[in-house]
């Protein structure tokens, strides 16, 4: 797509959506399976509004992250963020993650240690897969003031970023979930929701699971 033609997309979409909520693209589109373009500039005065709308959208649903690919635009342009929970029961490391704008992201593992824990997708609505990622990984890229960011993240908020990152690039998360782990969030409410753990899921489901140090 032009630099023109991505203007005008973008600029027709924040019109025909003022409240800056936008529509969701579901799995089965191709911009989710594409690595979107790097964002060199291309939405020029349209990025603030644009940014808005992401965060607008994010807060809606509601969800911790959504990438441009998931509203149709295929430039390499995310945003996250998490409240957290202060549920003591929650093994997942889900701590207060501010909310952020992350361009041209790319991360990097930071030791071995992997975790499998359940998460989903706003682009894959109505089901939840277990997926092994690294427990901590480094996080490059610049932010809308075109600062350079460079951080490291652990727990969820590094669940948040692999999985967003991964959009920019073509990848949905069930690409890397373990096929058995896959359940209605229905049923994952119903049989697995007593822990964060997906230890029972992965023994009556019969999947592996990754807790390694």
């Amino acid at each position: 797509m032009s630099t023109t033609d991505l203007r005008a997309f973008v600029s027709a979409l924040l019109e025909a959506h003022p409240d800056g909520i936008l529509p969701l693209v579901q799995l089965g589109q191709p911009v989710l399976r594409a690595e979107a373009a790097d964002y060199e500039g291309q939405l020029g005065d349209l990025l603030p509004d644009f940014l808005h709308a992401l965060h607008m959208t994010m807060l809606d649903a509601p969800g911790v992250g959504v990438a441009a690919p998931q509203v149709g635009v295929p430039l390499k342009i995310a945003v996250m963020r998490d409240p957290g929970t202060d549920n003591p029961e929650d093994t997942r490391e889900r701590m207060a993650f501010e909310y952020r704008v992350i361009i041209n992201p790319r991360y990097e593992p930071v030791g071995e240690r992997e975790v499998s824990f359940y998460e989903g997708c706003l682009s894959f609505e109505g089901y939840q897969g277990v997926v092994a990622r690294a427990h901590q990984v480094r996080l490059l890229a610049t932010d809308e003031t075109g600062e350079q960011v460079d951080e490291v993240l652990t727990g969820w908020p590094a669940r948040i970023a692999q999985h967003e990152t991964d959009h920019l690039y073509g990848t949905v998360y069930v690409d890397k979930a373990e096929t058995r782990s896959l359940s209605s969030t229905d049923n994952l409410v119903a049989l697995w929701s007593q822990s964060t753990d997906p230890d029972a899921a992965a023994s009556a489901l019969d999947f592996p699971v990754a807790q390694r140090a």
